[in-house]
């Protein structure tokens, strides 16, 4: 028995030692230092997984995500270490009236139909409430102009009735939360 849980231990040891690699520009804990990269601490475990997964398989590019060599059983690991850390209080402050027409603009195009009440996200749909306002921004104009198409299409339809504005303002309100 002390040897199974001494095996257990060096397991959960072996994971921050993993998350190194991601800690350059997610942040040791998946709080970035720089707001065009993602806050994957408290994201949902499913949707981070499959994040890695479509990095490693070429259906999602970034130049530094397309080089990691992970195993499915590493970035599963990944995953949950890094949807068990706490997501930060932002640190964003949004434009009031920005924040107004962004909600607006969420309710109209049946935004927490996916991302649920909250934007708390659910199993491949992120938590996008608090997410990094760079981030988000560079997100919806990547769907809108499907430089990123990983999804099953219902972010690039949707993001494809925005304008440049109301992705500003979406980015406002969902910063924000």
């Amino acid at each position: 028995m002390v040897f199974a849980s001494g095996l257990a231990w060096a397991q959960q040891a072996a994971v921050p030692a993993k998350a190194a690699a991601c800690a350059a520009c997610h942040g040791a804990d998946g709080q970035p230092i720089m707001p065009v990269y993602p806050i994957i601490a408290g994201q949902n475990s499913r949707y981070i997984y499959l994040q890695l997964r479509d990095f490693q398989e070429g259906r999602r590019t970034n130049e530094v995500m397309l080089h990691i060599g992970m195993t499915r059983d590493d970035m599963h690991e990944l995953a949950n270490y890094f949807s068990a850390q706490k997501p930060p209080r932002q640190k964003f402050v949004p434009n009031a009236d920005k924040v107004k027409l962004g909600k607006l603009k969420a309710e109209e195009t049946l935004c927490t139909m996916c991302h649920l009440h909250g934007f708390a996200g659910q199993n491949e749909i992120p938590r996008v409430a608090g997410q990094n306002y760079d981030y988000i921004v560079k997100q919806l104009t990547d769907f809108k102009a499907r430089r990123r198409t990983n999804d099953a299409g219902n972010m690039t339809s949707v993001a494809n009735t925005l304008t440049a504005q109301d992705i500003e303002n979406l980015a406002h309100f969902v910063s924000g939360l």
